[in-house]
């Protein structure tokens, strides 16, 4: 691709509080499954860079943790900083909430938010509201919390106005050549993807609280012809939380490495040989050396 001398090519921050839809948004917008996603809150644990390219622009989307401050341990504390670092070395901040809520965890994050760089207002889940005629004095009240260079109400589910948010991104982009190939979806690797495929299982298919003590670790991650042939640990805290995850005759570790699998072979267009393992290691989340094999720290 031979850009011409309108071509704009920019970073673009999506910033929020857990559970807003940023990653739902990420994926739709890219089209393509970059990050993760759940029901639960914080499921996103690391910077994610999703690439869209279209005949004059490159968006490149930086998906990052939720902020916020009731759990602060090691863990939490990277993502924080995730999210803190990304804001300063962006083009264009956009800054998800859900439509007709806004709170004292929202406030956070707009706290954090810079002046100097345009941040536009992404109102999402507009087909959750029940009563439309709620939207418009919404979207006026935050208008004067903030200096946003525009209001988008958006449902990253449905894809509602999502080309219209497109649009008003591309105006604050510089004008530059593209940064990575146009049929590049993401910056992260295969290695890392599956990791992340594998984590999103735990928290689709294990109880509340669990997932959030659990990570993955790729062993090995072989490439064979058309088979990819991936090795993965899961860790744990506790011998409990091992039980629940292998579940009675091992049927809940089964679900989840099968279900992950089949997302793998979709994401990676080939077969893939997956085995899996539970590992007890207790404080991982607080252990600083575990942190950094897991590219937290």
């Amino acid at each position: 691709m031979t850009p011409d001398t309108h071509f704009r090519t920019g970073y673009v921050a999506i910033v929020g509080r857990p559970n807003v839809g940023k990653s739902t948004l990420l994926n739709h917008l890219v089209q393509q499954k970059i990050s993760i996603t759940s029901k639960k809150a914080q499921t996103t644990r690391y910077r994610i860079n999703g690439i869209l390219t279209d005949q004059n622009t490159q968006f490149i989307f930086v998906d990052t943790p939720g902020f916020q401050k009731q759990h602060l341990n090691r863990l939490n504390t990277a993502m924080n900083r995730v999210v803190t670092q990304s804001i300063q070395d962006v083009d264009v901040v956009s800054f998800v909430i859900e439509a007709t809520r806004f709170d004292e965890r929202d406030s956070l994050v707009l706290k954090l938010l810079p002046k100097d760089i345009p941040v536009i207002l992404i109102v999402n889940k507009i087909d959750q509201i029940a009563d439309k005629n709620k939207l418009l004095p919404f979207i006026n009240e935050m208008s004067k919390v903030f200096n946003f260079a525009a209001i988008i109400p958006v449902s990253a589910e449905h894809g509602t106005q999502l080309p219209e948010l497109l649009d008003t991104i591309r105006t604050y982009l510089p004008a530059a050549p593209p940064l990575f190939a146009e049929d590049e979806a993401t910056d992260r690797s295969e290695r890392f993807i599956a990791a992340e495929l594998l984590r999103e299982k735990l928290f689709r298919l294990i109880g509340e609280e669990i997932p959030y003590a659990t990570s993955v670790v790729i062993e090995q991650f072989k490439l064979e012809g058309k088979l990819h042939k991936i090795y993965a640990s899961i860790l744990v805290d506790r011998a409990n939380q091992k039980a629940i995850i292998i579940g009675k005759n091992g049927e809940k570790i089964k679900l989840i490495a099968s279900q992950a699998r089949k997302d793998m072979e979709k994401t990676f267009g080939n077969k893939v040989y997956l085995e899996v393992w539970v590992k007890v290691r207790s404080g991982w989340a607080d252990n600083a050396n575990v942190l950094k094999s897991l590219g937290h720290e």
